[in-house]
Parts: C-alpha cells; structure tokens; sequence
C-alpha cells in the first residue's frame, strides 16, 4: 500500500503546459502530473484570462511524486532540458508573461536545490546568456480546465506537431543535447559511434547483448538515459537484442527509415539522439512490438549494481 504521506509536490511553469507533463508523466515515481495556473493573484482563472497576460498567473504543471523513488533534483534536471531557460518574454513560439519559465518552490530545500541547479547551469557554459528562469515561493495553483488536462494522450498527433512547430523539439535537440553529448561521444569505441552516430548496423550473434540472460536495465551508450528492461527482452532469433517495448516511450522516438532501399521504422534515443537501432511488427504480445536494437548503442547495469549505479528508481521493475 502506498503512504501518501511521502509524496511531494513540485510545480514548474515552462511555456505552454501540453509540452510539460510528457516527460514527467512517464519517469518513476510520479504519482501525478497537472496542467494549471499559478503565480497570479485572481481566484479561479480560465484559460482565456490567463493567456491575456492581466491575472499574473503562469501556465504551469504540479507534479506529485515520491522523493523516495525520484528526487527533487532529477525532476529539475528533467524540467530545464525542456525549456529556454534564457528567454524571459515567454516560450518559443508563444510570447508573453504567461508562458514565462519559473520555478515555484513549496519549502527551503527545494528552494535550495533549485537555486544550485540554477548556479549550476549558469555556470555549465551551456548558454551565453544568462539564465532567466525564476524561483518563486509557490502559491495557489489552479488545476486547468479538462480538456488541457494530458493532451499528449488526448491529442497525440496535434501534439507533435504543436511541439515542432512552436520551435522546442529544434531548440531542445541544438542546444541541449547536441552540446551537452559532444565529450561522451569522445570515448566511444569505433563500433559504437558507427552505430550511433552514423547510423551504423553492428553484425548479428556476434554483439554484445544479443542473448543477454542477465536481469536489469539498458541505458543509452552516450546519454545514459533508461531505454529497455530486460523483463521486456526476447529472443526473436535475428540476432540482435528484441524488446517488446521501452521502459518509457518519452526516451524513445521513431523516425522514417528510408535507407537501402526499404521503408523502415528508425529508432533512437530522444535525449543523446542516438541511432539505436529499429521497431518492427512481428513482435510478439498484443502490440505485436519488436524493437531490434544494436548492443554498441547500450550499456548494461545489471539489477544489482541499479542502487550504487544511480538508477535505484528502477530496482521496482525486478521485485
């Protein structure tokens, strides 16, 4: 039984709230992710009051969670890799007071992490300028109306497109990932930077992973994000690692394939934009699923090391 007890809130305003809850909603530990309104001073706003700029309030999303599972910490990790946090007129493609970043605060040690976070990037050399974001004590935040509420699970495809074309899938790949994975992608071997990199094939039997009877998770080779269980992994007898699907679809995008002469499903890693490797349906199961992945793109932890590794989130998945 859970003891609500533990659970936490967190709040972060970063632009447009349908682009905020995907990449909390799926990491472990969050009980709950809410699109709302906060900052501002009018009791029960809507939405129309809000985006006109006159009640003060943020578009924002509150995050329950349990600290015991995910940290404050790495949810602020999670919440500046979505956003600019350079830009104080607003978010991308959407201009204004209310879609300002911030980040509201409900007690001192999350203030004080945020503010090391802040420090952190400030001096990260990530960005020439500096960083605008705010950390503000949190006040009354107010859910919004339903239709806002998960519109990546609503509106899937509407979503995607909004994300293009608002300018934060382009901002967050040039400026976040590019940058921040150029040292890691120094110490790959040559197979692996073949494989990610350049959209290289390792051959089949004859990689690392391809018949792995170890439990635990797999992790992106440059980025070190989760992208695979081994509880979700199979022999599909083609010689390369085969999943049924990934630990979260947020880490996990697909992208045409239109190379050799064949029309596939590219897969890759969203954080490092890694080439990982292809999803096919022949897979077993009711999603029929396979995801054929290269093993130069991974690096195994095995369940036993998860804790002293820094993914102790995941030791949930082999109880």
């Amino acid at each position: 039984m859970e003891n609500h007890n533990q659970f936490e809130l967190a709040t972060f305003a970063g632009g447009c709230f349908w682009c905020m809850v995907k990449p909390f909603d799926e990491q472990p530990g969050i009980i709950k992710v809410v699109s709302g309104y906060t900052g501002g001073n009018k009791e029960n706003p809507t939405y129309e009051e809000v985006c006109s700029d006159t009640t003060g309030h943020f578009e924002a999303v509150q995050i329950t969670f349990d600290p015991s599972i995910y940290s404050y910490e790495k949810l602020l990790e999670v919440y500046w890799q979505q956003i600019d946090p350079t830009d104080s007129g607003g978010q991308f493609y959407d201009r204004g007071d209310s879609y300002k970043t911030a980040i509201f605060y409900h007690s001192d040690e999350q203030r004080r992490q945020a503010e090391d976070s802040k420090s952190k990037l400030s001096e990260s050399g990530l960005f020439s300028k500096s960083i605008a974001t705010e950390i503000l004590p949190a006040k009354v935040f107010y859910e919004a109306e339903e239709y806002h509420q998960d519109y990546y699970k609503k509106k899937p495809e509407h979503y995607k497109r909004y994300r293009k074309g608002s300018g934060r899938d382009a901002f967050i790949r040039k400026n976040w990932l590019s940058k921040q994975f150029e040292q890691a992608k120094q110490t790959l071997t040559p197979m692996q930077y073949h494989v990610t990199q350049e959209k290289g094939t390792e051959p089949p039997f004859q990689n690392e992973f391809w018949n792995n009877q170890k439990e635990g998770i797999y992790v992106d080779i440059v980025s070190r994000k989760p992208l695979f269980s081994s509880r979700d992994q199979y022999d599909a007898g083609c010689g390369w690692p085969s999943f049924t699907k990934p630990i979260y679809s947020e880490e996990v995008i697909e992208e045409l394939d239109t190379s050799h002469g064949m029309i596939r499903t590219e897969v890759r890693s969203h954080t490092a934009d890694s080439h990982l490797g292809h999803v096919f349906h022949d897979g077993p199961g009711p999603t029929r699923l396979r995801y054929c992945i290269n093993s130069a793109a991974l690096r195994f932890i095995h369940k036993d090391d998860l804790e002293k590794e820094g993914y102790g989130e995941y030791k949930k998945l082999f109880n």
